[in-house]
C-alpha cells in the first residue's frame, strides 16, 4: 500500500507542479519568465516531460487505454455519488481542478502500480518483471 501512496503522490506532485489553480505552477511560471529564463524554463519543462513519458507509458502498458477510461470513469461515478449525497459541491472551479487533479493522478499512480497488484493477486509475472 505504501508502494501505491508514494506512486499516486508522485503523479500528483507531477500533475500539480504542471498546473494548478495557485500561481506555483510552471504554465503560470513560463507564461511570466519566458523571456527571461528561457533556459531554465526549457530545462524544467524537459524534465515535466520525462516525468509524463515515464508515467503514461508504464499505464498504457499496464492498463491500456481502456483501463485509463475505466479507472476514469470510476472516479467520475464517485464524485456524481459524492455530488448527489451532497457531500461535495461543484460549484467552486478551484476546487473541481484539483478534484480533476487527484481524478488524473489516481489513473497514472494506479497505471504504475498496476503490474505490482496484478503479480501479488495472481502470482503470475509480467514480461517485464522476469529479470527483478
Amino acid at each position: 500500500m505504501a508502494g501505491f501512496l508514494a506512486r499516486w503522490a508522485v503523479a500528483f506532485v507531477l500533475l500539480a507542479a504542471t498546473f494548478n489553480p495557485t500561481e506555483w505552477n510552471y504554465v503560470r511560471w513560463v507564461r511570466v519568465n519566458w523571456g527571461d529564463q528561457m533556459p531554465v524554463a526549457v530545462l524544467l519543462g524537459l524534465i515535466l516531460l520525462v516525468g509524463y513519458i515515464i508515467y503514461l507509458r508504464a499505464t498504457l502498458r499496464s492498463i491500456g487505454a481502456f483501463g485509463m477510461g475505466l479507472v476514469l470513469a470510476i472516479a467520475a461515478a464517485l464524485v456524481w455519488v459524492l455530488v448527489d449525497f451532497g457531500w461535495i459541491n461543484l460549484d467552486n472551479p478551484t476546487a473541481n481542478l484539483w478534484l480533476g487533479l487527484v481524478a488524473l493522478s489516481l489513473v497514472l499512480g494506479i497505471g504504475l502500480s498496476w503490474s505490482h497488484v496484478r503479480r501479488r493477486l495472481s502470482g503470475q509475472a509480467d514480461m517485464d518483471d522476469v529479470d527483478e
